[in-house]
């Protein structure tokens, strides 16, 4: 536990609610992209290879910076280093929107990528310092149904966006939420920092390498292989680099990243759970995405909209999922959480291809996210000492985004597998290689054939996911097992533990 607890801030709740835009503005970001990539293939002349680019820029330079971001927020100020994140991101959106080559547009989305790095951490950062021990898990549940919105909203603004104006709109759309998160953060939100220490040039470039060697192999994988060299080389190097950066900050006096925080259970098993979920989800919403789209016949608009009532049941789980923190503690109603999101992936795994079965599936899965993401995010943030919030928060931001990452690549390939496979032996091997491009043939019995196939192989996926979570499910019941429970009020916090 944390020896000193700062008193709850006054402002506290007005200042969630700026935190809670600047979050939304990043996973908004992260999923309104997807519904603009026939529009950037047309008007910027743009080749499947650009559009990838586009989406992996930031990806690559907001993983790779994290803990950089995080650190530096801990030393030179969190709030000072969100309004430089803000005017990065603010920035890059602002001249990406009218990119007139795809070269100005991924090198504005890796500007946006160095921005979401810079004010991410300090989301989580600063919630722990102006909230007490016994509101936290209600601020989380805000914070956590903010994120499912943003997620699920993305595709249906992206797609709203698009009916009515140029693919420059999906990001022109951020540059009027920057300026009123500035203000935000400006008017209301302290400053706070960590101990002054000596930057840590050494540590910042070899956590910088190791995090982008592994996104980029990761999301390299499904079209490289992944025993392909170009996956070997990035997975070795980042493996190398993660590796002398634990090294160094083991000998350097005044770390970047103190190593005793991953020993904790708190921390490191919530981190880890937070990454599974990450995993999942990302794999999944990829996939159905493409089945409201390319099976069902939806529209981008239509589509989206069709994600929003996950995020409403993952806003009226996270009520519950407060409540039941503070009823029975974090590690129960983590483990309630993690096996209904697995009940959903169940029901998914079972679901044909109509849109009543496939929305009663993600409706279940958004309401476990709800009960266990409370629980996840507060058990994790009690761990970490006040002075070390960014850098803490940093970790498990790293984490998660290569959960994402992992999720679209392993899940992908395990889809496109099962979908290649479940395809008769005589097909065009264009048709092997995905949906559109065998709808693109133009072949009606194929048509239907690959519709079937890629039904068949979005079950899969969410069979994998939900065999995936149950395993967190486990390793959480296991893992977390006598940790202290974090909404204890600090004068009984030492003697309050989970029920055994």
């Amino acid at each position: 536990m944390n020896a000193a607890v700062p008193a709850p801030h006054p402002r506290r709740w007005r200042i969630l609610g700026v935190l809670c835009l600047s979050l939304l503005a990043v996973t908004v970001d992260n999923t309104i992209l997807n519904v603009a990539i026939p529009s950037l293939l047309e008007d910027l002349h743009a080749t499947m290879s650009d559009v990838q680019w586009t989406i992996d820029a930031y990806s690559l330079v907001f993983a790779g910076l994290l803990l950089t971001a995080g650190g530096l927020g801990d030393r030179f100020g969190r709030r000072r280093a969100m309004l430089a994140g803000f005017a990065l991101f603010g920035g890059g959106s602002l001249l990406g929107a009218f990119a007139a080559t795809p070269g100005e547009l991924i090198a504005m989305r890796a500007v946006m990528g160095l921005g979401g790095a810079l004010l991410m951490p300090g989301t989580l950062s600063i919630m722990a310092q102006v909230f007490g021990p016994d509101e936290r898990a209600r601020a989380f549940a805000i914070w956590g149904g903010t994120s499912m919105i943003g997620v699920a909203g993305g595709p249906a603004l992206g797609g709203l966006l698009l009916e009515h104006f140029w693919w420059g709109s999906v990001f022109l759309v951020n540059v009027p939420v920057a300026v009123v998160a500035v203000v935000g953060l400006l008017v209301l939100v302290p400053e706070s920092r960590g101990p002054r220490r000596r930057p840590d040039v050494l540590g910042s470039v070899l956590s910088t390498i190791g995090m982008a060697s592994l996104v980029w192999a990761i999301i390299s994988a499904p079209e490289h292989g992944w025993t392909g060299a170009r996956t070997l080389s990035g997975l070795a190097a980042g493996a190398a680099a993660l590796a002398a950066f634990a090294g160094w900050q083991r000998r350097n006096p005044e770390p970047m990243l103190d190593l005793a925080l991953l020993r904790q259970r708190a921390f490191s098993g919530s981190a880890a759970i937070i990454a599974v979920l990450g995993f999942v989800i990302a794999g999944t919403l990829f996939a159905l995405t493409q089945m409201l789209q390319l099976v069902l016949g939806y529209g981008p608009l239509k589509a989206g909209l069709a994600l929003l009532p996950c995020a409403v049941a993952a806003a009226a789980g996270n009520g519950l999922g407060a409540a039941l923190e503070a009823r029975l503690g974090g590690r129960p109603a983590l483990v309630t959480g993690l096996i209904v999101i697995a009940a959903g992936f169940g029901a998914l795994a079972l679901a044909g291809p109509g849109f009543g079965p496939v929305i009663t599936g993600l409706v279940v899965v958004g309401f476990g996210m709800g009960l266990g993401s409370p629980p996840a995010y507060n058990l994790l943030m009690s761990a970490v000492p006040i002075e070390e919030a960014g850098v803490g928060s940093a970790v498990n931001d790293a984490g998660q985004e290569l959960g994402n990452a992992l999720g679209v690549a392993v899940l992908g390939s395990v889809i496109s597998a099962v979908y290649a496979h479940g395809l008769p032996d005589g097909a065009p091997a264009a048709a092997k290689h995905s949906l559109g491009e065998a709808l693109a043939l133009g072949d009606p019995v194929l048509a239907h054939q690959a519709r079937d196939a890629f039904v068949h192989a979005v079950s899969a996926g969410s069979l994998a996911g939900c065999g995936a979570t149950l395993a967190a499910a486990l390793f959480a019941a296991l893992v977390l097992r006598g940790v202290p429970r974090p909404a204890a009020a600090p004068a009984e916090a030492e003697q309050v533990t989970e029920p055994v």
